[in-house]
């Protein structure tokens, strides 16, 4: 009995020990995290608050590492309140752009320019505040759903968000709620924003037919009269974009309308046969 008595609290000790082991190890990679310096030089002057959405990539290269290039001598235009989508497998070089729209990454050659102006002489918090991202993943954080939508933002009223939701077909979900919205989600936001670009980053890739329908009808809504990028893999979400742009390897293989692209029977035809080939009508 004494053995045990004895033997209980060393074996608590040890755990204790290794629980400290894990978290010296956590504690060092968010260290790591915050020390880390930015290699993103802000030496903007001009603020991007009131632009209006024209956006041109002129012969971007862009790298992750060294010379190993994901986009490729790309080039394109978007002009103010054009929709344009981006198609291509996985690894295509699809969110790159976007990351590179917003400054999160520096490309190695050519230029970017939003309203003719190079994007490195916008500062880069007005930059990142002209654009609205929707990505694969958004997350909520363990407050109300009010809370969740403005981001704790008190210059944005209860009316707002409530008008917000009935535009994208989400206020008669969140109505039916235990307390509406002040119901208190716990995890994984969204923000009530009106910007001038928005960028849509396969945000129906893993949901079910009905929540797609929903959130194109969302997503119509949010498109109109404002510049818009968008990638996906359901072509279904992107038949109705002003322009739509396929892209292998880092390279933009194709451009043109929904229709333009089936009539020219490339690489864009083959993809959408392949996700329409029990139903397919032009």
């Amino acid at each position: 009995l004494y053995i045990y008595m004895l033997y209980r609290p060393i074996r608590q000790l040890a755990d204790r020990f290794n629980t400290l082991q894990m978290g010296m190890v956590s504690s060092e990679r968010v260290f790591k995290v915050l020390d880390t310096d930015s290699t993103i030089e802000d030496s903007g002057t001009l603020l991007a608050d009131a632009v209006k959405g024209d956006i041109s990539f002129n012969k971007v290269w862009f790298a992750y590492i060294d010379e190993d290039y994901v986009l490729k001598d790309v080039s394109f235009t978007v002009k103010e309140g054009e929709t344009v989508a981006f198609v291509g497998a996985t690894g295509s070089g699809k969110t790159s752009t976007i990351n590179l729209l917003g400054r999160f990454y520096e490309f190695q050659k050519g230029t970017i320019e939003i309203d003719g102006v190079d994007i490195k002489n916008y500062t880069i918090p007005s930059l990142r505040k002209s654009m609205s991202v929707v990505l694969q993943d958004v997350f909520l954080f363990s407050d109300t759903i009010y809370n969740n939508i403005t981001l704790n933002n008190n210059d944005i009223s209860l009316e707002e968000v409530i008008e917000a939701a009935k535009s994208v077909g989400a206020h008669d979900f969140i109505s039916k709620l235990p307390g509406g919205y002040d119901y208190d989600v716990k995890e994984r936001g969204g923000i009530l924003k009106n910007p001038e670009i928005l960028l849509l980053d396969e945000a129906t890739s893993s949901i079910d037919t009905e929540s797609e329908l929903m959130i194109q009808k969302a997503t119509d809504v949010l498109t109109k009269g404002r510049t818009s990028i968008v990638i996906a893999h359901r072509l279904s979400t992107i038949q109705k974009a002003d322009k739509i742009i396929v892209l292998e390897k880092g390279r933009i293989i194709e451009q043109g309308s929904h229709q333009d692209l089936l009539a020219n029977d490339g690489h864009y035809r083959k993809l959408f046969e392949l996700q329409f080939k029990e139903s397919v009508v032009y």
